[in-house]
């Protein structure tokens, strides 16, 4: 099916413009006949249409996010499926994707790291207590406002903890830049891992570049188990500083306990230390007791995000 503005989709959801595109498909802003209201319908790529592969990730985001209900998440309205075509319709959010404020402003003010990384853990615990693990947290899949109010999307990749797996063993999905060491190393994703990528992403947004960065996609993943990540700048202010360094430590049980004590120790007065987080945090950064044999890639410093 070619979408074109205009095109009505189920009788109901006429599309108008494109406002984001992806690796699985684009997304439009559309109007829902019936409710009268906004929406956006997120379809998947006329070429993919007959890849089963694709088909079956859109319908797992389809039912890991309607199953969802939280304010930091976006909201999932509606699914249609054809031989060939598929959509997605949910919440319209009047944002930007935060890898593009990234791009656009550089390190963001501590302040507001911490908000969205704070409103982004809330949105993860809601997810893992539903029993979802997102395995693709990553600037991209999250989406503020002008009010910095955030929101966490994309669940493409979800996996139900107690379903079966989309993948053979050891196969990776997700970004490079974001991947756990446990799923570098083949191991099955976990809340944890969750939990390192959003470290991954409050890095970012408080250097303006990722912690571990390749000449390519491969080198990247590797670094993440076998490079200690690098120190934060002096300047970044506690609870801040601790408690992103803490969900980069290499063991998935050494990093906060959930995605909760994530966002708690955040809310931490200003200036205070996390303690619990301490262990973790040091861990991160000291060198690599078990990983991958010394010469196997050259390490590279901390490259600039590029909006993936």
């Amino acid at each position: 099916m070619n979408y074109v503005p205009g095109l009505l989709l189920s009788d109901r959801y006429r599309l108008e413009e494109v406002i984001a595109e992806g690796g699985m498909g684009q997304i439009w802003r559309a109007l829902d006949e019936r409710l009268q209201r906004p929406v956006a319908v997120k379809v998947l790529r006329p070429d993919a249409g007959g890849d089963d592969t694709f088909m079956e990730r859109f319908r797992i985001e389809a039912v890991n996010s309607a199953a969802l209900q939280h304010p930091n998440i976006v909201t999932v309205h509606d699914f249609g499926e054809g031989e060939t075509s598929a959509f997605l319709v949910m919440e319209l959010i009047e944002g930007r994707p935060l890898s593009t404020i990234i791009r656009e402003r550089g390190p963001l003010p501590a302040d507001q790291v911490s908000d969205i990384l704070q409103q982004s853990a809330s949105a993860l615990q809601a997810a893992h207590d539903a029993g979802v693990v997102h395995r693709d947290v990553k600037p991209a899949n999250i989406l503020v406002d002008d009010d910095g109010y955030a929101r966490l999307t994309d669940f493409g990749i979800s996996k139900a903890m107690a379903g079966s797996a989309l993948t053979q063993t050891g196969e990776m999905l997700g970004t490079a830049h974001y991947l756990s060491p446990e799923q570098v190393q083949g191991r099955p994703a976990t809340p944890a891992s969750d939990l390192y990528a959003l470290a991954v992403v409050g890095f970012e947004m408080i250097t303006g570049s990722r912690p571990f960065a390749g000449e390519s996609m491969i080198v990247t993943a590797l670094a993440h188990v076998g490079q200690p990540a690098p120190e934060l700048p002096d300047s970044v202010p506690e609870p801040l500083r601790t408690t992103v360094l803490s969900g980069l430590a290499k063991l998935p049980e050494k990093r906060p306990k959930d995605a909760s004590a994530f966002a708690d120790a955040l809310r931490l007065p200003a200036g205070t230390v996390p303690e619990e987080l301490v262990e973790g945090a040091e861990s991160a950064v000291g060198p690599v007791v078990a990983g991958l044999p010394d010469g196997m890639f050259t390490p590279y410093p901390p490259q600039r995000a590029e909006g993936a």
